[in-house]
């Protein structure tokens, strides 16, 4: 599961996120310990002011114990021992505090214990305040103070503390989300404005091609997407600009090489050593062909040729029929129909070349077509030698030649296989090689088959 979002916008949004989360639990601590800390400084006062009111009632011989307290679990005993032990831990900072308070209430000075513990360790004392309602949950935690009295008895004091606060938890809870929903909102709001144009242009440049839509995009956003919008459109236009040159230049260069190699062929016809004759002949047919490949290589990508949905079984049939034509060997399974939307031209000269590369170089071709989930293949096998596995990618690319002679009969110009797959991955399909479990190779041809 990817955690980190792709998008700038994404990333914006969650690192935000992530910034006021630990703003929000840092100040949800720091909340958190303050208040704890007045209440339970609060109660400490109340106890220190209840122990001292006890110490003056019990030393005047006042009514004891005092009054009923607010508190059902707030209590007041004399014993002649301390009921805080010698091994409770002691608070000495309350300790002092009573023993302060005391003096300064003018009763002088009289030894004090003071010691927070858990409720259940300090034992039943006698009830002195009402009766405990619903809403007063026996403490967890209780103080004891203790206090030496002149007489030698111990006067003790019970006093809850308070537990955690559940309501400031979901307070700061409620508190964060008001905080999310007021900032993330709007900043997911303008992240996603600041990227639409980033997404145009990404768009625009994936579909980018010779072929690819006309249309510059559009400037928008803030001022450096829009420069970098800009600075996209200008390198288009230069790129457009560059591919119509190189077809002039192209169609130039095809027709003033095309005239001389005429005169040639119209010379060479003359020669009166027949032998000679045919090689001069053959010699200029081969740059004649070359040339023509050459030409379509670099033209590819700029055909005019309108896609229509084509029966390919058909068209492959129709390819195989001319080849047997001229004396190659070719089978072709026979195949349901299969229509697909190609370009049916580009796509033929793809198909007549993977089997004219079979046959050249395997004797035979077998060839069948076939659907394969939302692709239809065109395959083609033969039986030659094959090709090593490391070669197999580098002999799609131009002017490679696994075959060392440069015999025209025998090898080709090195860039039938580089056309072919140029053709079929302009209309979104490709062709793969692969070498037969027995003998030779097999090449597919994938296509799409659209909706």
């Amino acid at each position: 599961m990817r955690l980190w979002p792709r998008s700038l916008a994404g990333q914006m949004v969650l690192l935000m996120a992530v910034a006021l989360f630990v703003a929000q639990a840092i100040n949800f601590v720091l909340i958190l310990s303050e208040r704890q800390a007045r209440r339970y400084n609060f109660s400490v006062g109340g106890a220190v002011a209840a122990t001292v009111d006890a110490v003056e009632a019990a030393k005047w011989g006042r009514a004891f114990p005092p009054p009923r307290p607010r508190n059902p679990h707030q209590s007041v005993r004399l014993t002649e021992q301390s009921v805080i032990g010698a091994a409770e831990a002691r608070d000495p900072a309350v300790e002092g505090r009573l023993a302060s308070a005391i003096a300064d209430a003018g009763l002088g000075t009289l030894p004090v214990r003071a010691a927070a513990m858990p409720s259940s360790r300090a034992g039943e004392w006698p009830t002195q305040g009402r009766k405990s309602s619903r809403k007063q949950r026996p403490p967890t935690e209780v103080l004891i103070l203790s206090v030496r009295m002149a007489q030698g008895q111990w006067l003790n004091l019970r006093w809850p503390l308070p537990g955690s606060d559940a309501r400031i938890v979901w307070r700061v809870l409620l508190q964060t989300l008001i905080i999310f929903a007021a900032l993330l909102l709007p900043v997911i709001w303008l992240g996603r404005q600041a990227a639409r144009p980033l997404r145009r242009l990404a768009a625009a440049a994936a579909s980018f091609g010779p072929k690819g839509p006309s249309e510059a995009v559009p400037l928008e956003g803030p001022a450096d997407v829009q420069r970098l919008i800009a600075t996209f459109n200008e390198m288009r236009t230069r790129i457009l600009d560059m591919l119509g040159e190189k077809d002039r230049m192209l169609g130039a260069i095809g027709h003033d090489l095309r005239t001389p190699l005429a005169s040639l062929r119209l010379r060479a016809e003359n020669v009166e050593d027949e032998g000679e004759r045919e090689r001069m002949v053959a010699t200029i047919d081969e740059m004649s062909r070359t040339l023509e490949d050459i030409l379509s290589l670099a033209r590819l990508g700029r055909s005019n040729e309108p896609a229509a949905r084509v029966d390919l079984a058909a068209l492959v049939d129709a390819v195989v029929e001319d080849l047997r034509d001229l004396g190659h060997d070719v089978s072709f399974e026979p195949a349901e129909a299969l229509p697909v939307p190609l370009r049916p031209v580009m796509t033929t000269r793809a198909i007549r070349n993977l089997i004219d590369n079979a046959v050249k170089y395997g004797g035979r071709a077998r060839v069948r077509v076939f659907r394969d989930g939302g692709e239809a293949v065109v395959e083609v096998e033969d039986e030659g030698p094959g090709i090593a596995e490391e070669h197999l990618e580098r002999v799609m690319d131009g002017f490679q030649r696994l075959e060392g002679s440069r015999n025209r009969e025998t090898g080709g110009t090195g860039i039938g296989l580089t056309i072919a797959r140029s053709i079929v991955r302009e209309q979104g399909g490709d062709i793969c090689l692969e070498n037969r479990h027995t003998c030779g190779l097999k090449a597919s041809l994938r296509l799409p088959l659209g909706s």
